[in-house]
């Protein structure tokens, strides 16, 4: 086999955790009589001149496949007939990654056939290796060296010895969660169990060897907890959509801001502009993967951004009607709303680091879009637009620059309204609301999805409108009458299957029983063959798009983070508004105006399933009510601001008149944030995927 050499030798030179290799004419002579194929049964391969684990081989190296034939290779060699052609001192294993050397322009994985012994079990076992750490061998190429115990060491050196007697000389696997990240050979017996790994290593490649033969000591063995897979299409999909929601709210959001603010609205359509130039930017040098939730980011950030630009502006626009000129009218907008952008910005920003600290999954990633967005937002808003604006208004106070428009002449026209005299109504209003989607939510329950109660979910795609209730039944069975929910999802042709079966058992050998018993039952239901692949769905076929898993314990970690991270979020939020304010009673204030504002959320979904319409309660669930936290926190502290700085004037004592002005005056920006957000939002409604929905409608 070409790949890359490696050697085990002696003092300060080579080691493995496991088992050795085993000669492999024997088992290409069994399995050669195997016949077996991905798309059809046995019987449709008698005519069938060689076995598949040999036709798909690349013809340069025994047993090296490409990556996408792997799964059909799993599903030969664990069939029953297959096993007992196989000696029982014998497993296999795949290579951890493939090599771009061995066949290159190819990505293709080695398949290992490895030496149990007697008892199936490694000769050699990680326990025994006290430490292992990147070093260089003569020739000063990066390897590993590795010293182990004594009880080690006197096995080791058996091993060793058995190994380089072989002609030619043996190899040791190092085998890490059934994954094989090396197979050196050995040059000698190695009897003192200091031992190093040498060979062709990148730097990194050391690294990460040394890293898998420590963890390979620990006594616990890593297991899959979450897992999420997509397929090419619905990805590819997923990703149109996305791009073409961020494109669709950029362009309503620029022309918004151009017909509400003339000039002014093409500064701040630059300064968004850079904002995204440098998010895309950060994300990159992250080397960040960019999923669903951190698009919904994106493109809140994108509503987020003008919110700076529209207070500047309105600021502006109050020094020009106090008699300012225009340079000193921007000079003092500027300065005057710095304070207040400034602390709705840090709010929010408090909101987007709980949910990076305490929250997991994809709600770290929507965390970190948010807290990048944030930052460039900020300085886009106050520095790029400043620079801009000065550049325009260079010639002095006679410069053609509005931040006024038709449109906003109209907003100036409105009358002012009583909000504090109509609080009491409003509060009767959305109690009662609260009260009766509560009511509703301990009678009918919220609609959890796999992410808090734990289980497997499957989209399944097919070609003609398929009805969610017979599915459902027709599953009932084949799930062995365990939790299931079948809903449609995006269309009538594409539905949603979540059970809970199997739920405590996150084997391997348990996911493929569950999608096993997924295909049969639809195979029963519908009469249509399984096809791997989402682009050969047809008149009769069918296939799963994607799929994700939760473990029972997991999903509990995740509920539990969820509200660690809401709570963290609203004690952090009252300290720092107790601190910016010197006043309880606006720290108060703002922490109950935003758990109303949440829990108002939370029961509008209780009375929205009550009528029927149901949307899982799932991680993207919860990084939309911290986002809500974020935006309610932020209008409170911008009023707070205003109330403060009329206050200050103390031109009146009638605290309800002080309350009422702040609002008013601030209630344009509101407005005019709220709803560029609004339409945003909307976009992805209608655009992006549909398990993303329950995201935008709670940002509505």
């Amino acid at each position: 086999m070409q790949r890359k050499t490696l050697t085990l030798t002696d003092t300060n030179k080579d080691a493995t955790t496991a088992p050795a290799d085993t000669t492999q004419s024997a088992l290409e002579k069994q399995l050669g009589q195997v016949r077996d194929s991905s798309i059809s049964s046995l019987d449709s391969l008698r005519l069938a001149t060689s076995s598949p684990l040999f036709s798909l081989m690349n013809q340069s190296a025994p047993f090296l496949y490409e990556v996408k034939d792997t799964s059909e290779i799993n599903r030969i060699l664990r069939r029953p007939e297959v096993k007992n052609m196989l000696p029982r001192t014998v497993g296999y294993f795949w290579d951890v990654k493939s090599d771009p050397k061995v066949t290159p322009g190819v990505e293709d994985i080695q398949l290992n056939f490895v030496n149990l012994g007697r008892a199936g079990k490694p000769l050699l076992t990680g326990e025994v290796i006290n430490d292992a750490r990147l070093d260089y061998d003569q020739f000063a190429r990066p390897a590993v060296s590795m010293t182990m115990n004594a009880a080690g060491a006197r096995s080791w050196a058996k091993i060793t010895a058995a190994a380089a007697s072989k002609q030619p000389q043996g190899r040791i696997a190092i085998v890490l969660d059934n994954y094989v990240y090396t197979a050196p050979n050995v040059q000698g017996e190695i009897p003192n169990g200091n031992s190093q790994i040498s060979g062709s290593f990148e730097l990194e490649e050391a690294k990460d060897l040394a890293n898998v033969l420590k963890a390979g000591s620990l006594p616990a063995p890593t297991r899959i907890v979450e897992e999420a897979i997509v397929g090419p299409s619905l990805g590819k999909v997923a990703q149109n959509q996305g791009l073409i929601s961020m494109a669709c709210g950029l362009g309503i959001v620029v022309l918004f801001m151009v017909a509400y603010y003339s000039k002014g609205g093409w500064v701040a359509n630059i300064a968004l502009l850079f904002n995204i130039f440098f998010i895309m930017g950060i994300l990159a040098q992250f080397n960040a993967a960019l999923t669903l939730p951190g698009i919904a980011g994106i493109v809140l950030t994108m509503g987020m951004a003008v919110d700076a630009n529209v207070l500047i502006y309105e600021r502006i626009k109050e020094e020009m009607a106090h008699g300012r000129k225009l340079r000193d009218a921007i000079s003092h907008g500027y300065s005057r709303a710095f304070t207040t952008i400034f602390d709705s910005n840090l709010t929010t920003l408090i909101t987007a680091i709980a949910l990076f600290v305490l929250g997991q999954g994809p709600l770290k990633g929507f965390a970190i879009v948010l807290m990048i967005g944030i930052a460039t937002s900020f300085f886009s808003s106050v520095y790029i637009s400043r620079v801009v604006v000065e550049w325009m208004v260079r010639k002095g106070d006679e410069s053609k620059v509005s931040f006024d428009s038709a449109m906003a002449k109209m907003v100036k026209k409105r009358k002012e309204y009583d909000f504090i005299g109509m609080r009491k109504k409003v509060y009767l209003i959305t109690v009662t609301i609260t009260v009766i989607g509560f009511i509703l939510i301990a009678l009918q329950g919220l609609n959890l999805g796999v992410d808090f109660k734990g289980g497997r979910s499957y989209v399944v795609s097919f070609n003609q409108p398929v009805a969610a209730t017979e599915m459902k039944v027709a599953l009932t069975q084949s799930f062995e009458n365990s939790g299931l929910e079948v809903k449609t999802y995006d269309s009538d042709k594409v539905l949603k299957v979540t059970t809970s079966y199997l739920v405590d058992d996150e084997s391997e050998a348990a996911d493929d029983k569950v999608k096993a018993a997924l295909i049969e039952g639809i195979q029963k239901f519908k009469g249509l063959e399984f096809a791997e692949n989402d682009a050969q769905v047809d008149d009769k076929h069918f296939a799963i798009s994607s799929s994700s898993k939760v473990g029972a314990t997991i999903a509990d970690d995740i509920k539990g983070s969820a509200f660690e991270a809401a709570m963290a979020s609203l004690v952090l939020i009252f300290l720092y508004i107790l601190i910016r304010f010197k006043r309880w009673t606006y720290s108060a204030g703002a922490i109950v105006a935003t758990v109303h504002d949440t829990v108002f959320v939370v029961a509008s979904f209780g009375i929205a399933r009550a009528f029927g319409i149901s949307f899982e309660i799932d991680q993207v669930f919860v990084a939309a009510l911290l986002t809500i936290i974020g935006y309610s926190i932020n209008d409170t502290v911008i009023i707070f601001d205003r109330i403060r700085e009329y206050l200050g004037f103390g031109a009146t004592h009638d605290r309800a008149k002080v309350l009422n002005d702040a609002i008013n005056s601030t209630l344009s920006r509101t407005l005019i944030t709220s709803g560029t957000t609004l339409i945003v939002v909307l976009i992805l409604l209608l655009l992006v995927a549909k398990y993303c929905a329950d995201f935008h409608l709670l940002c509505l």
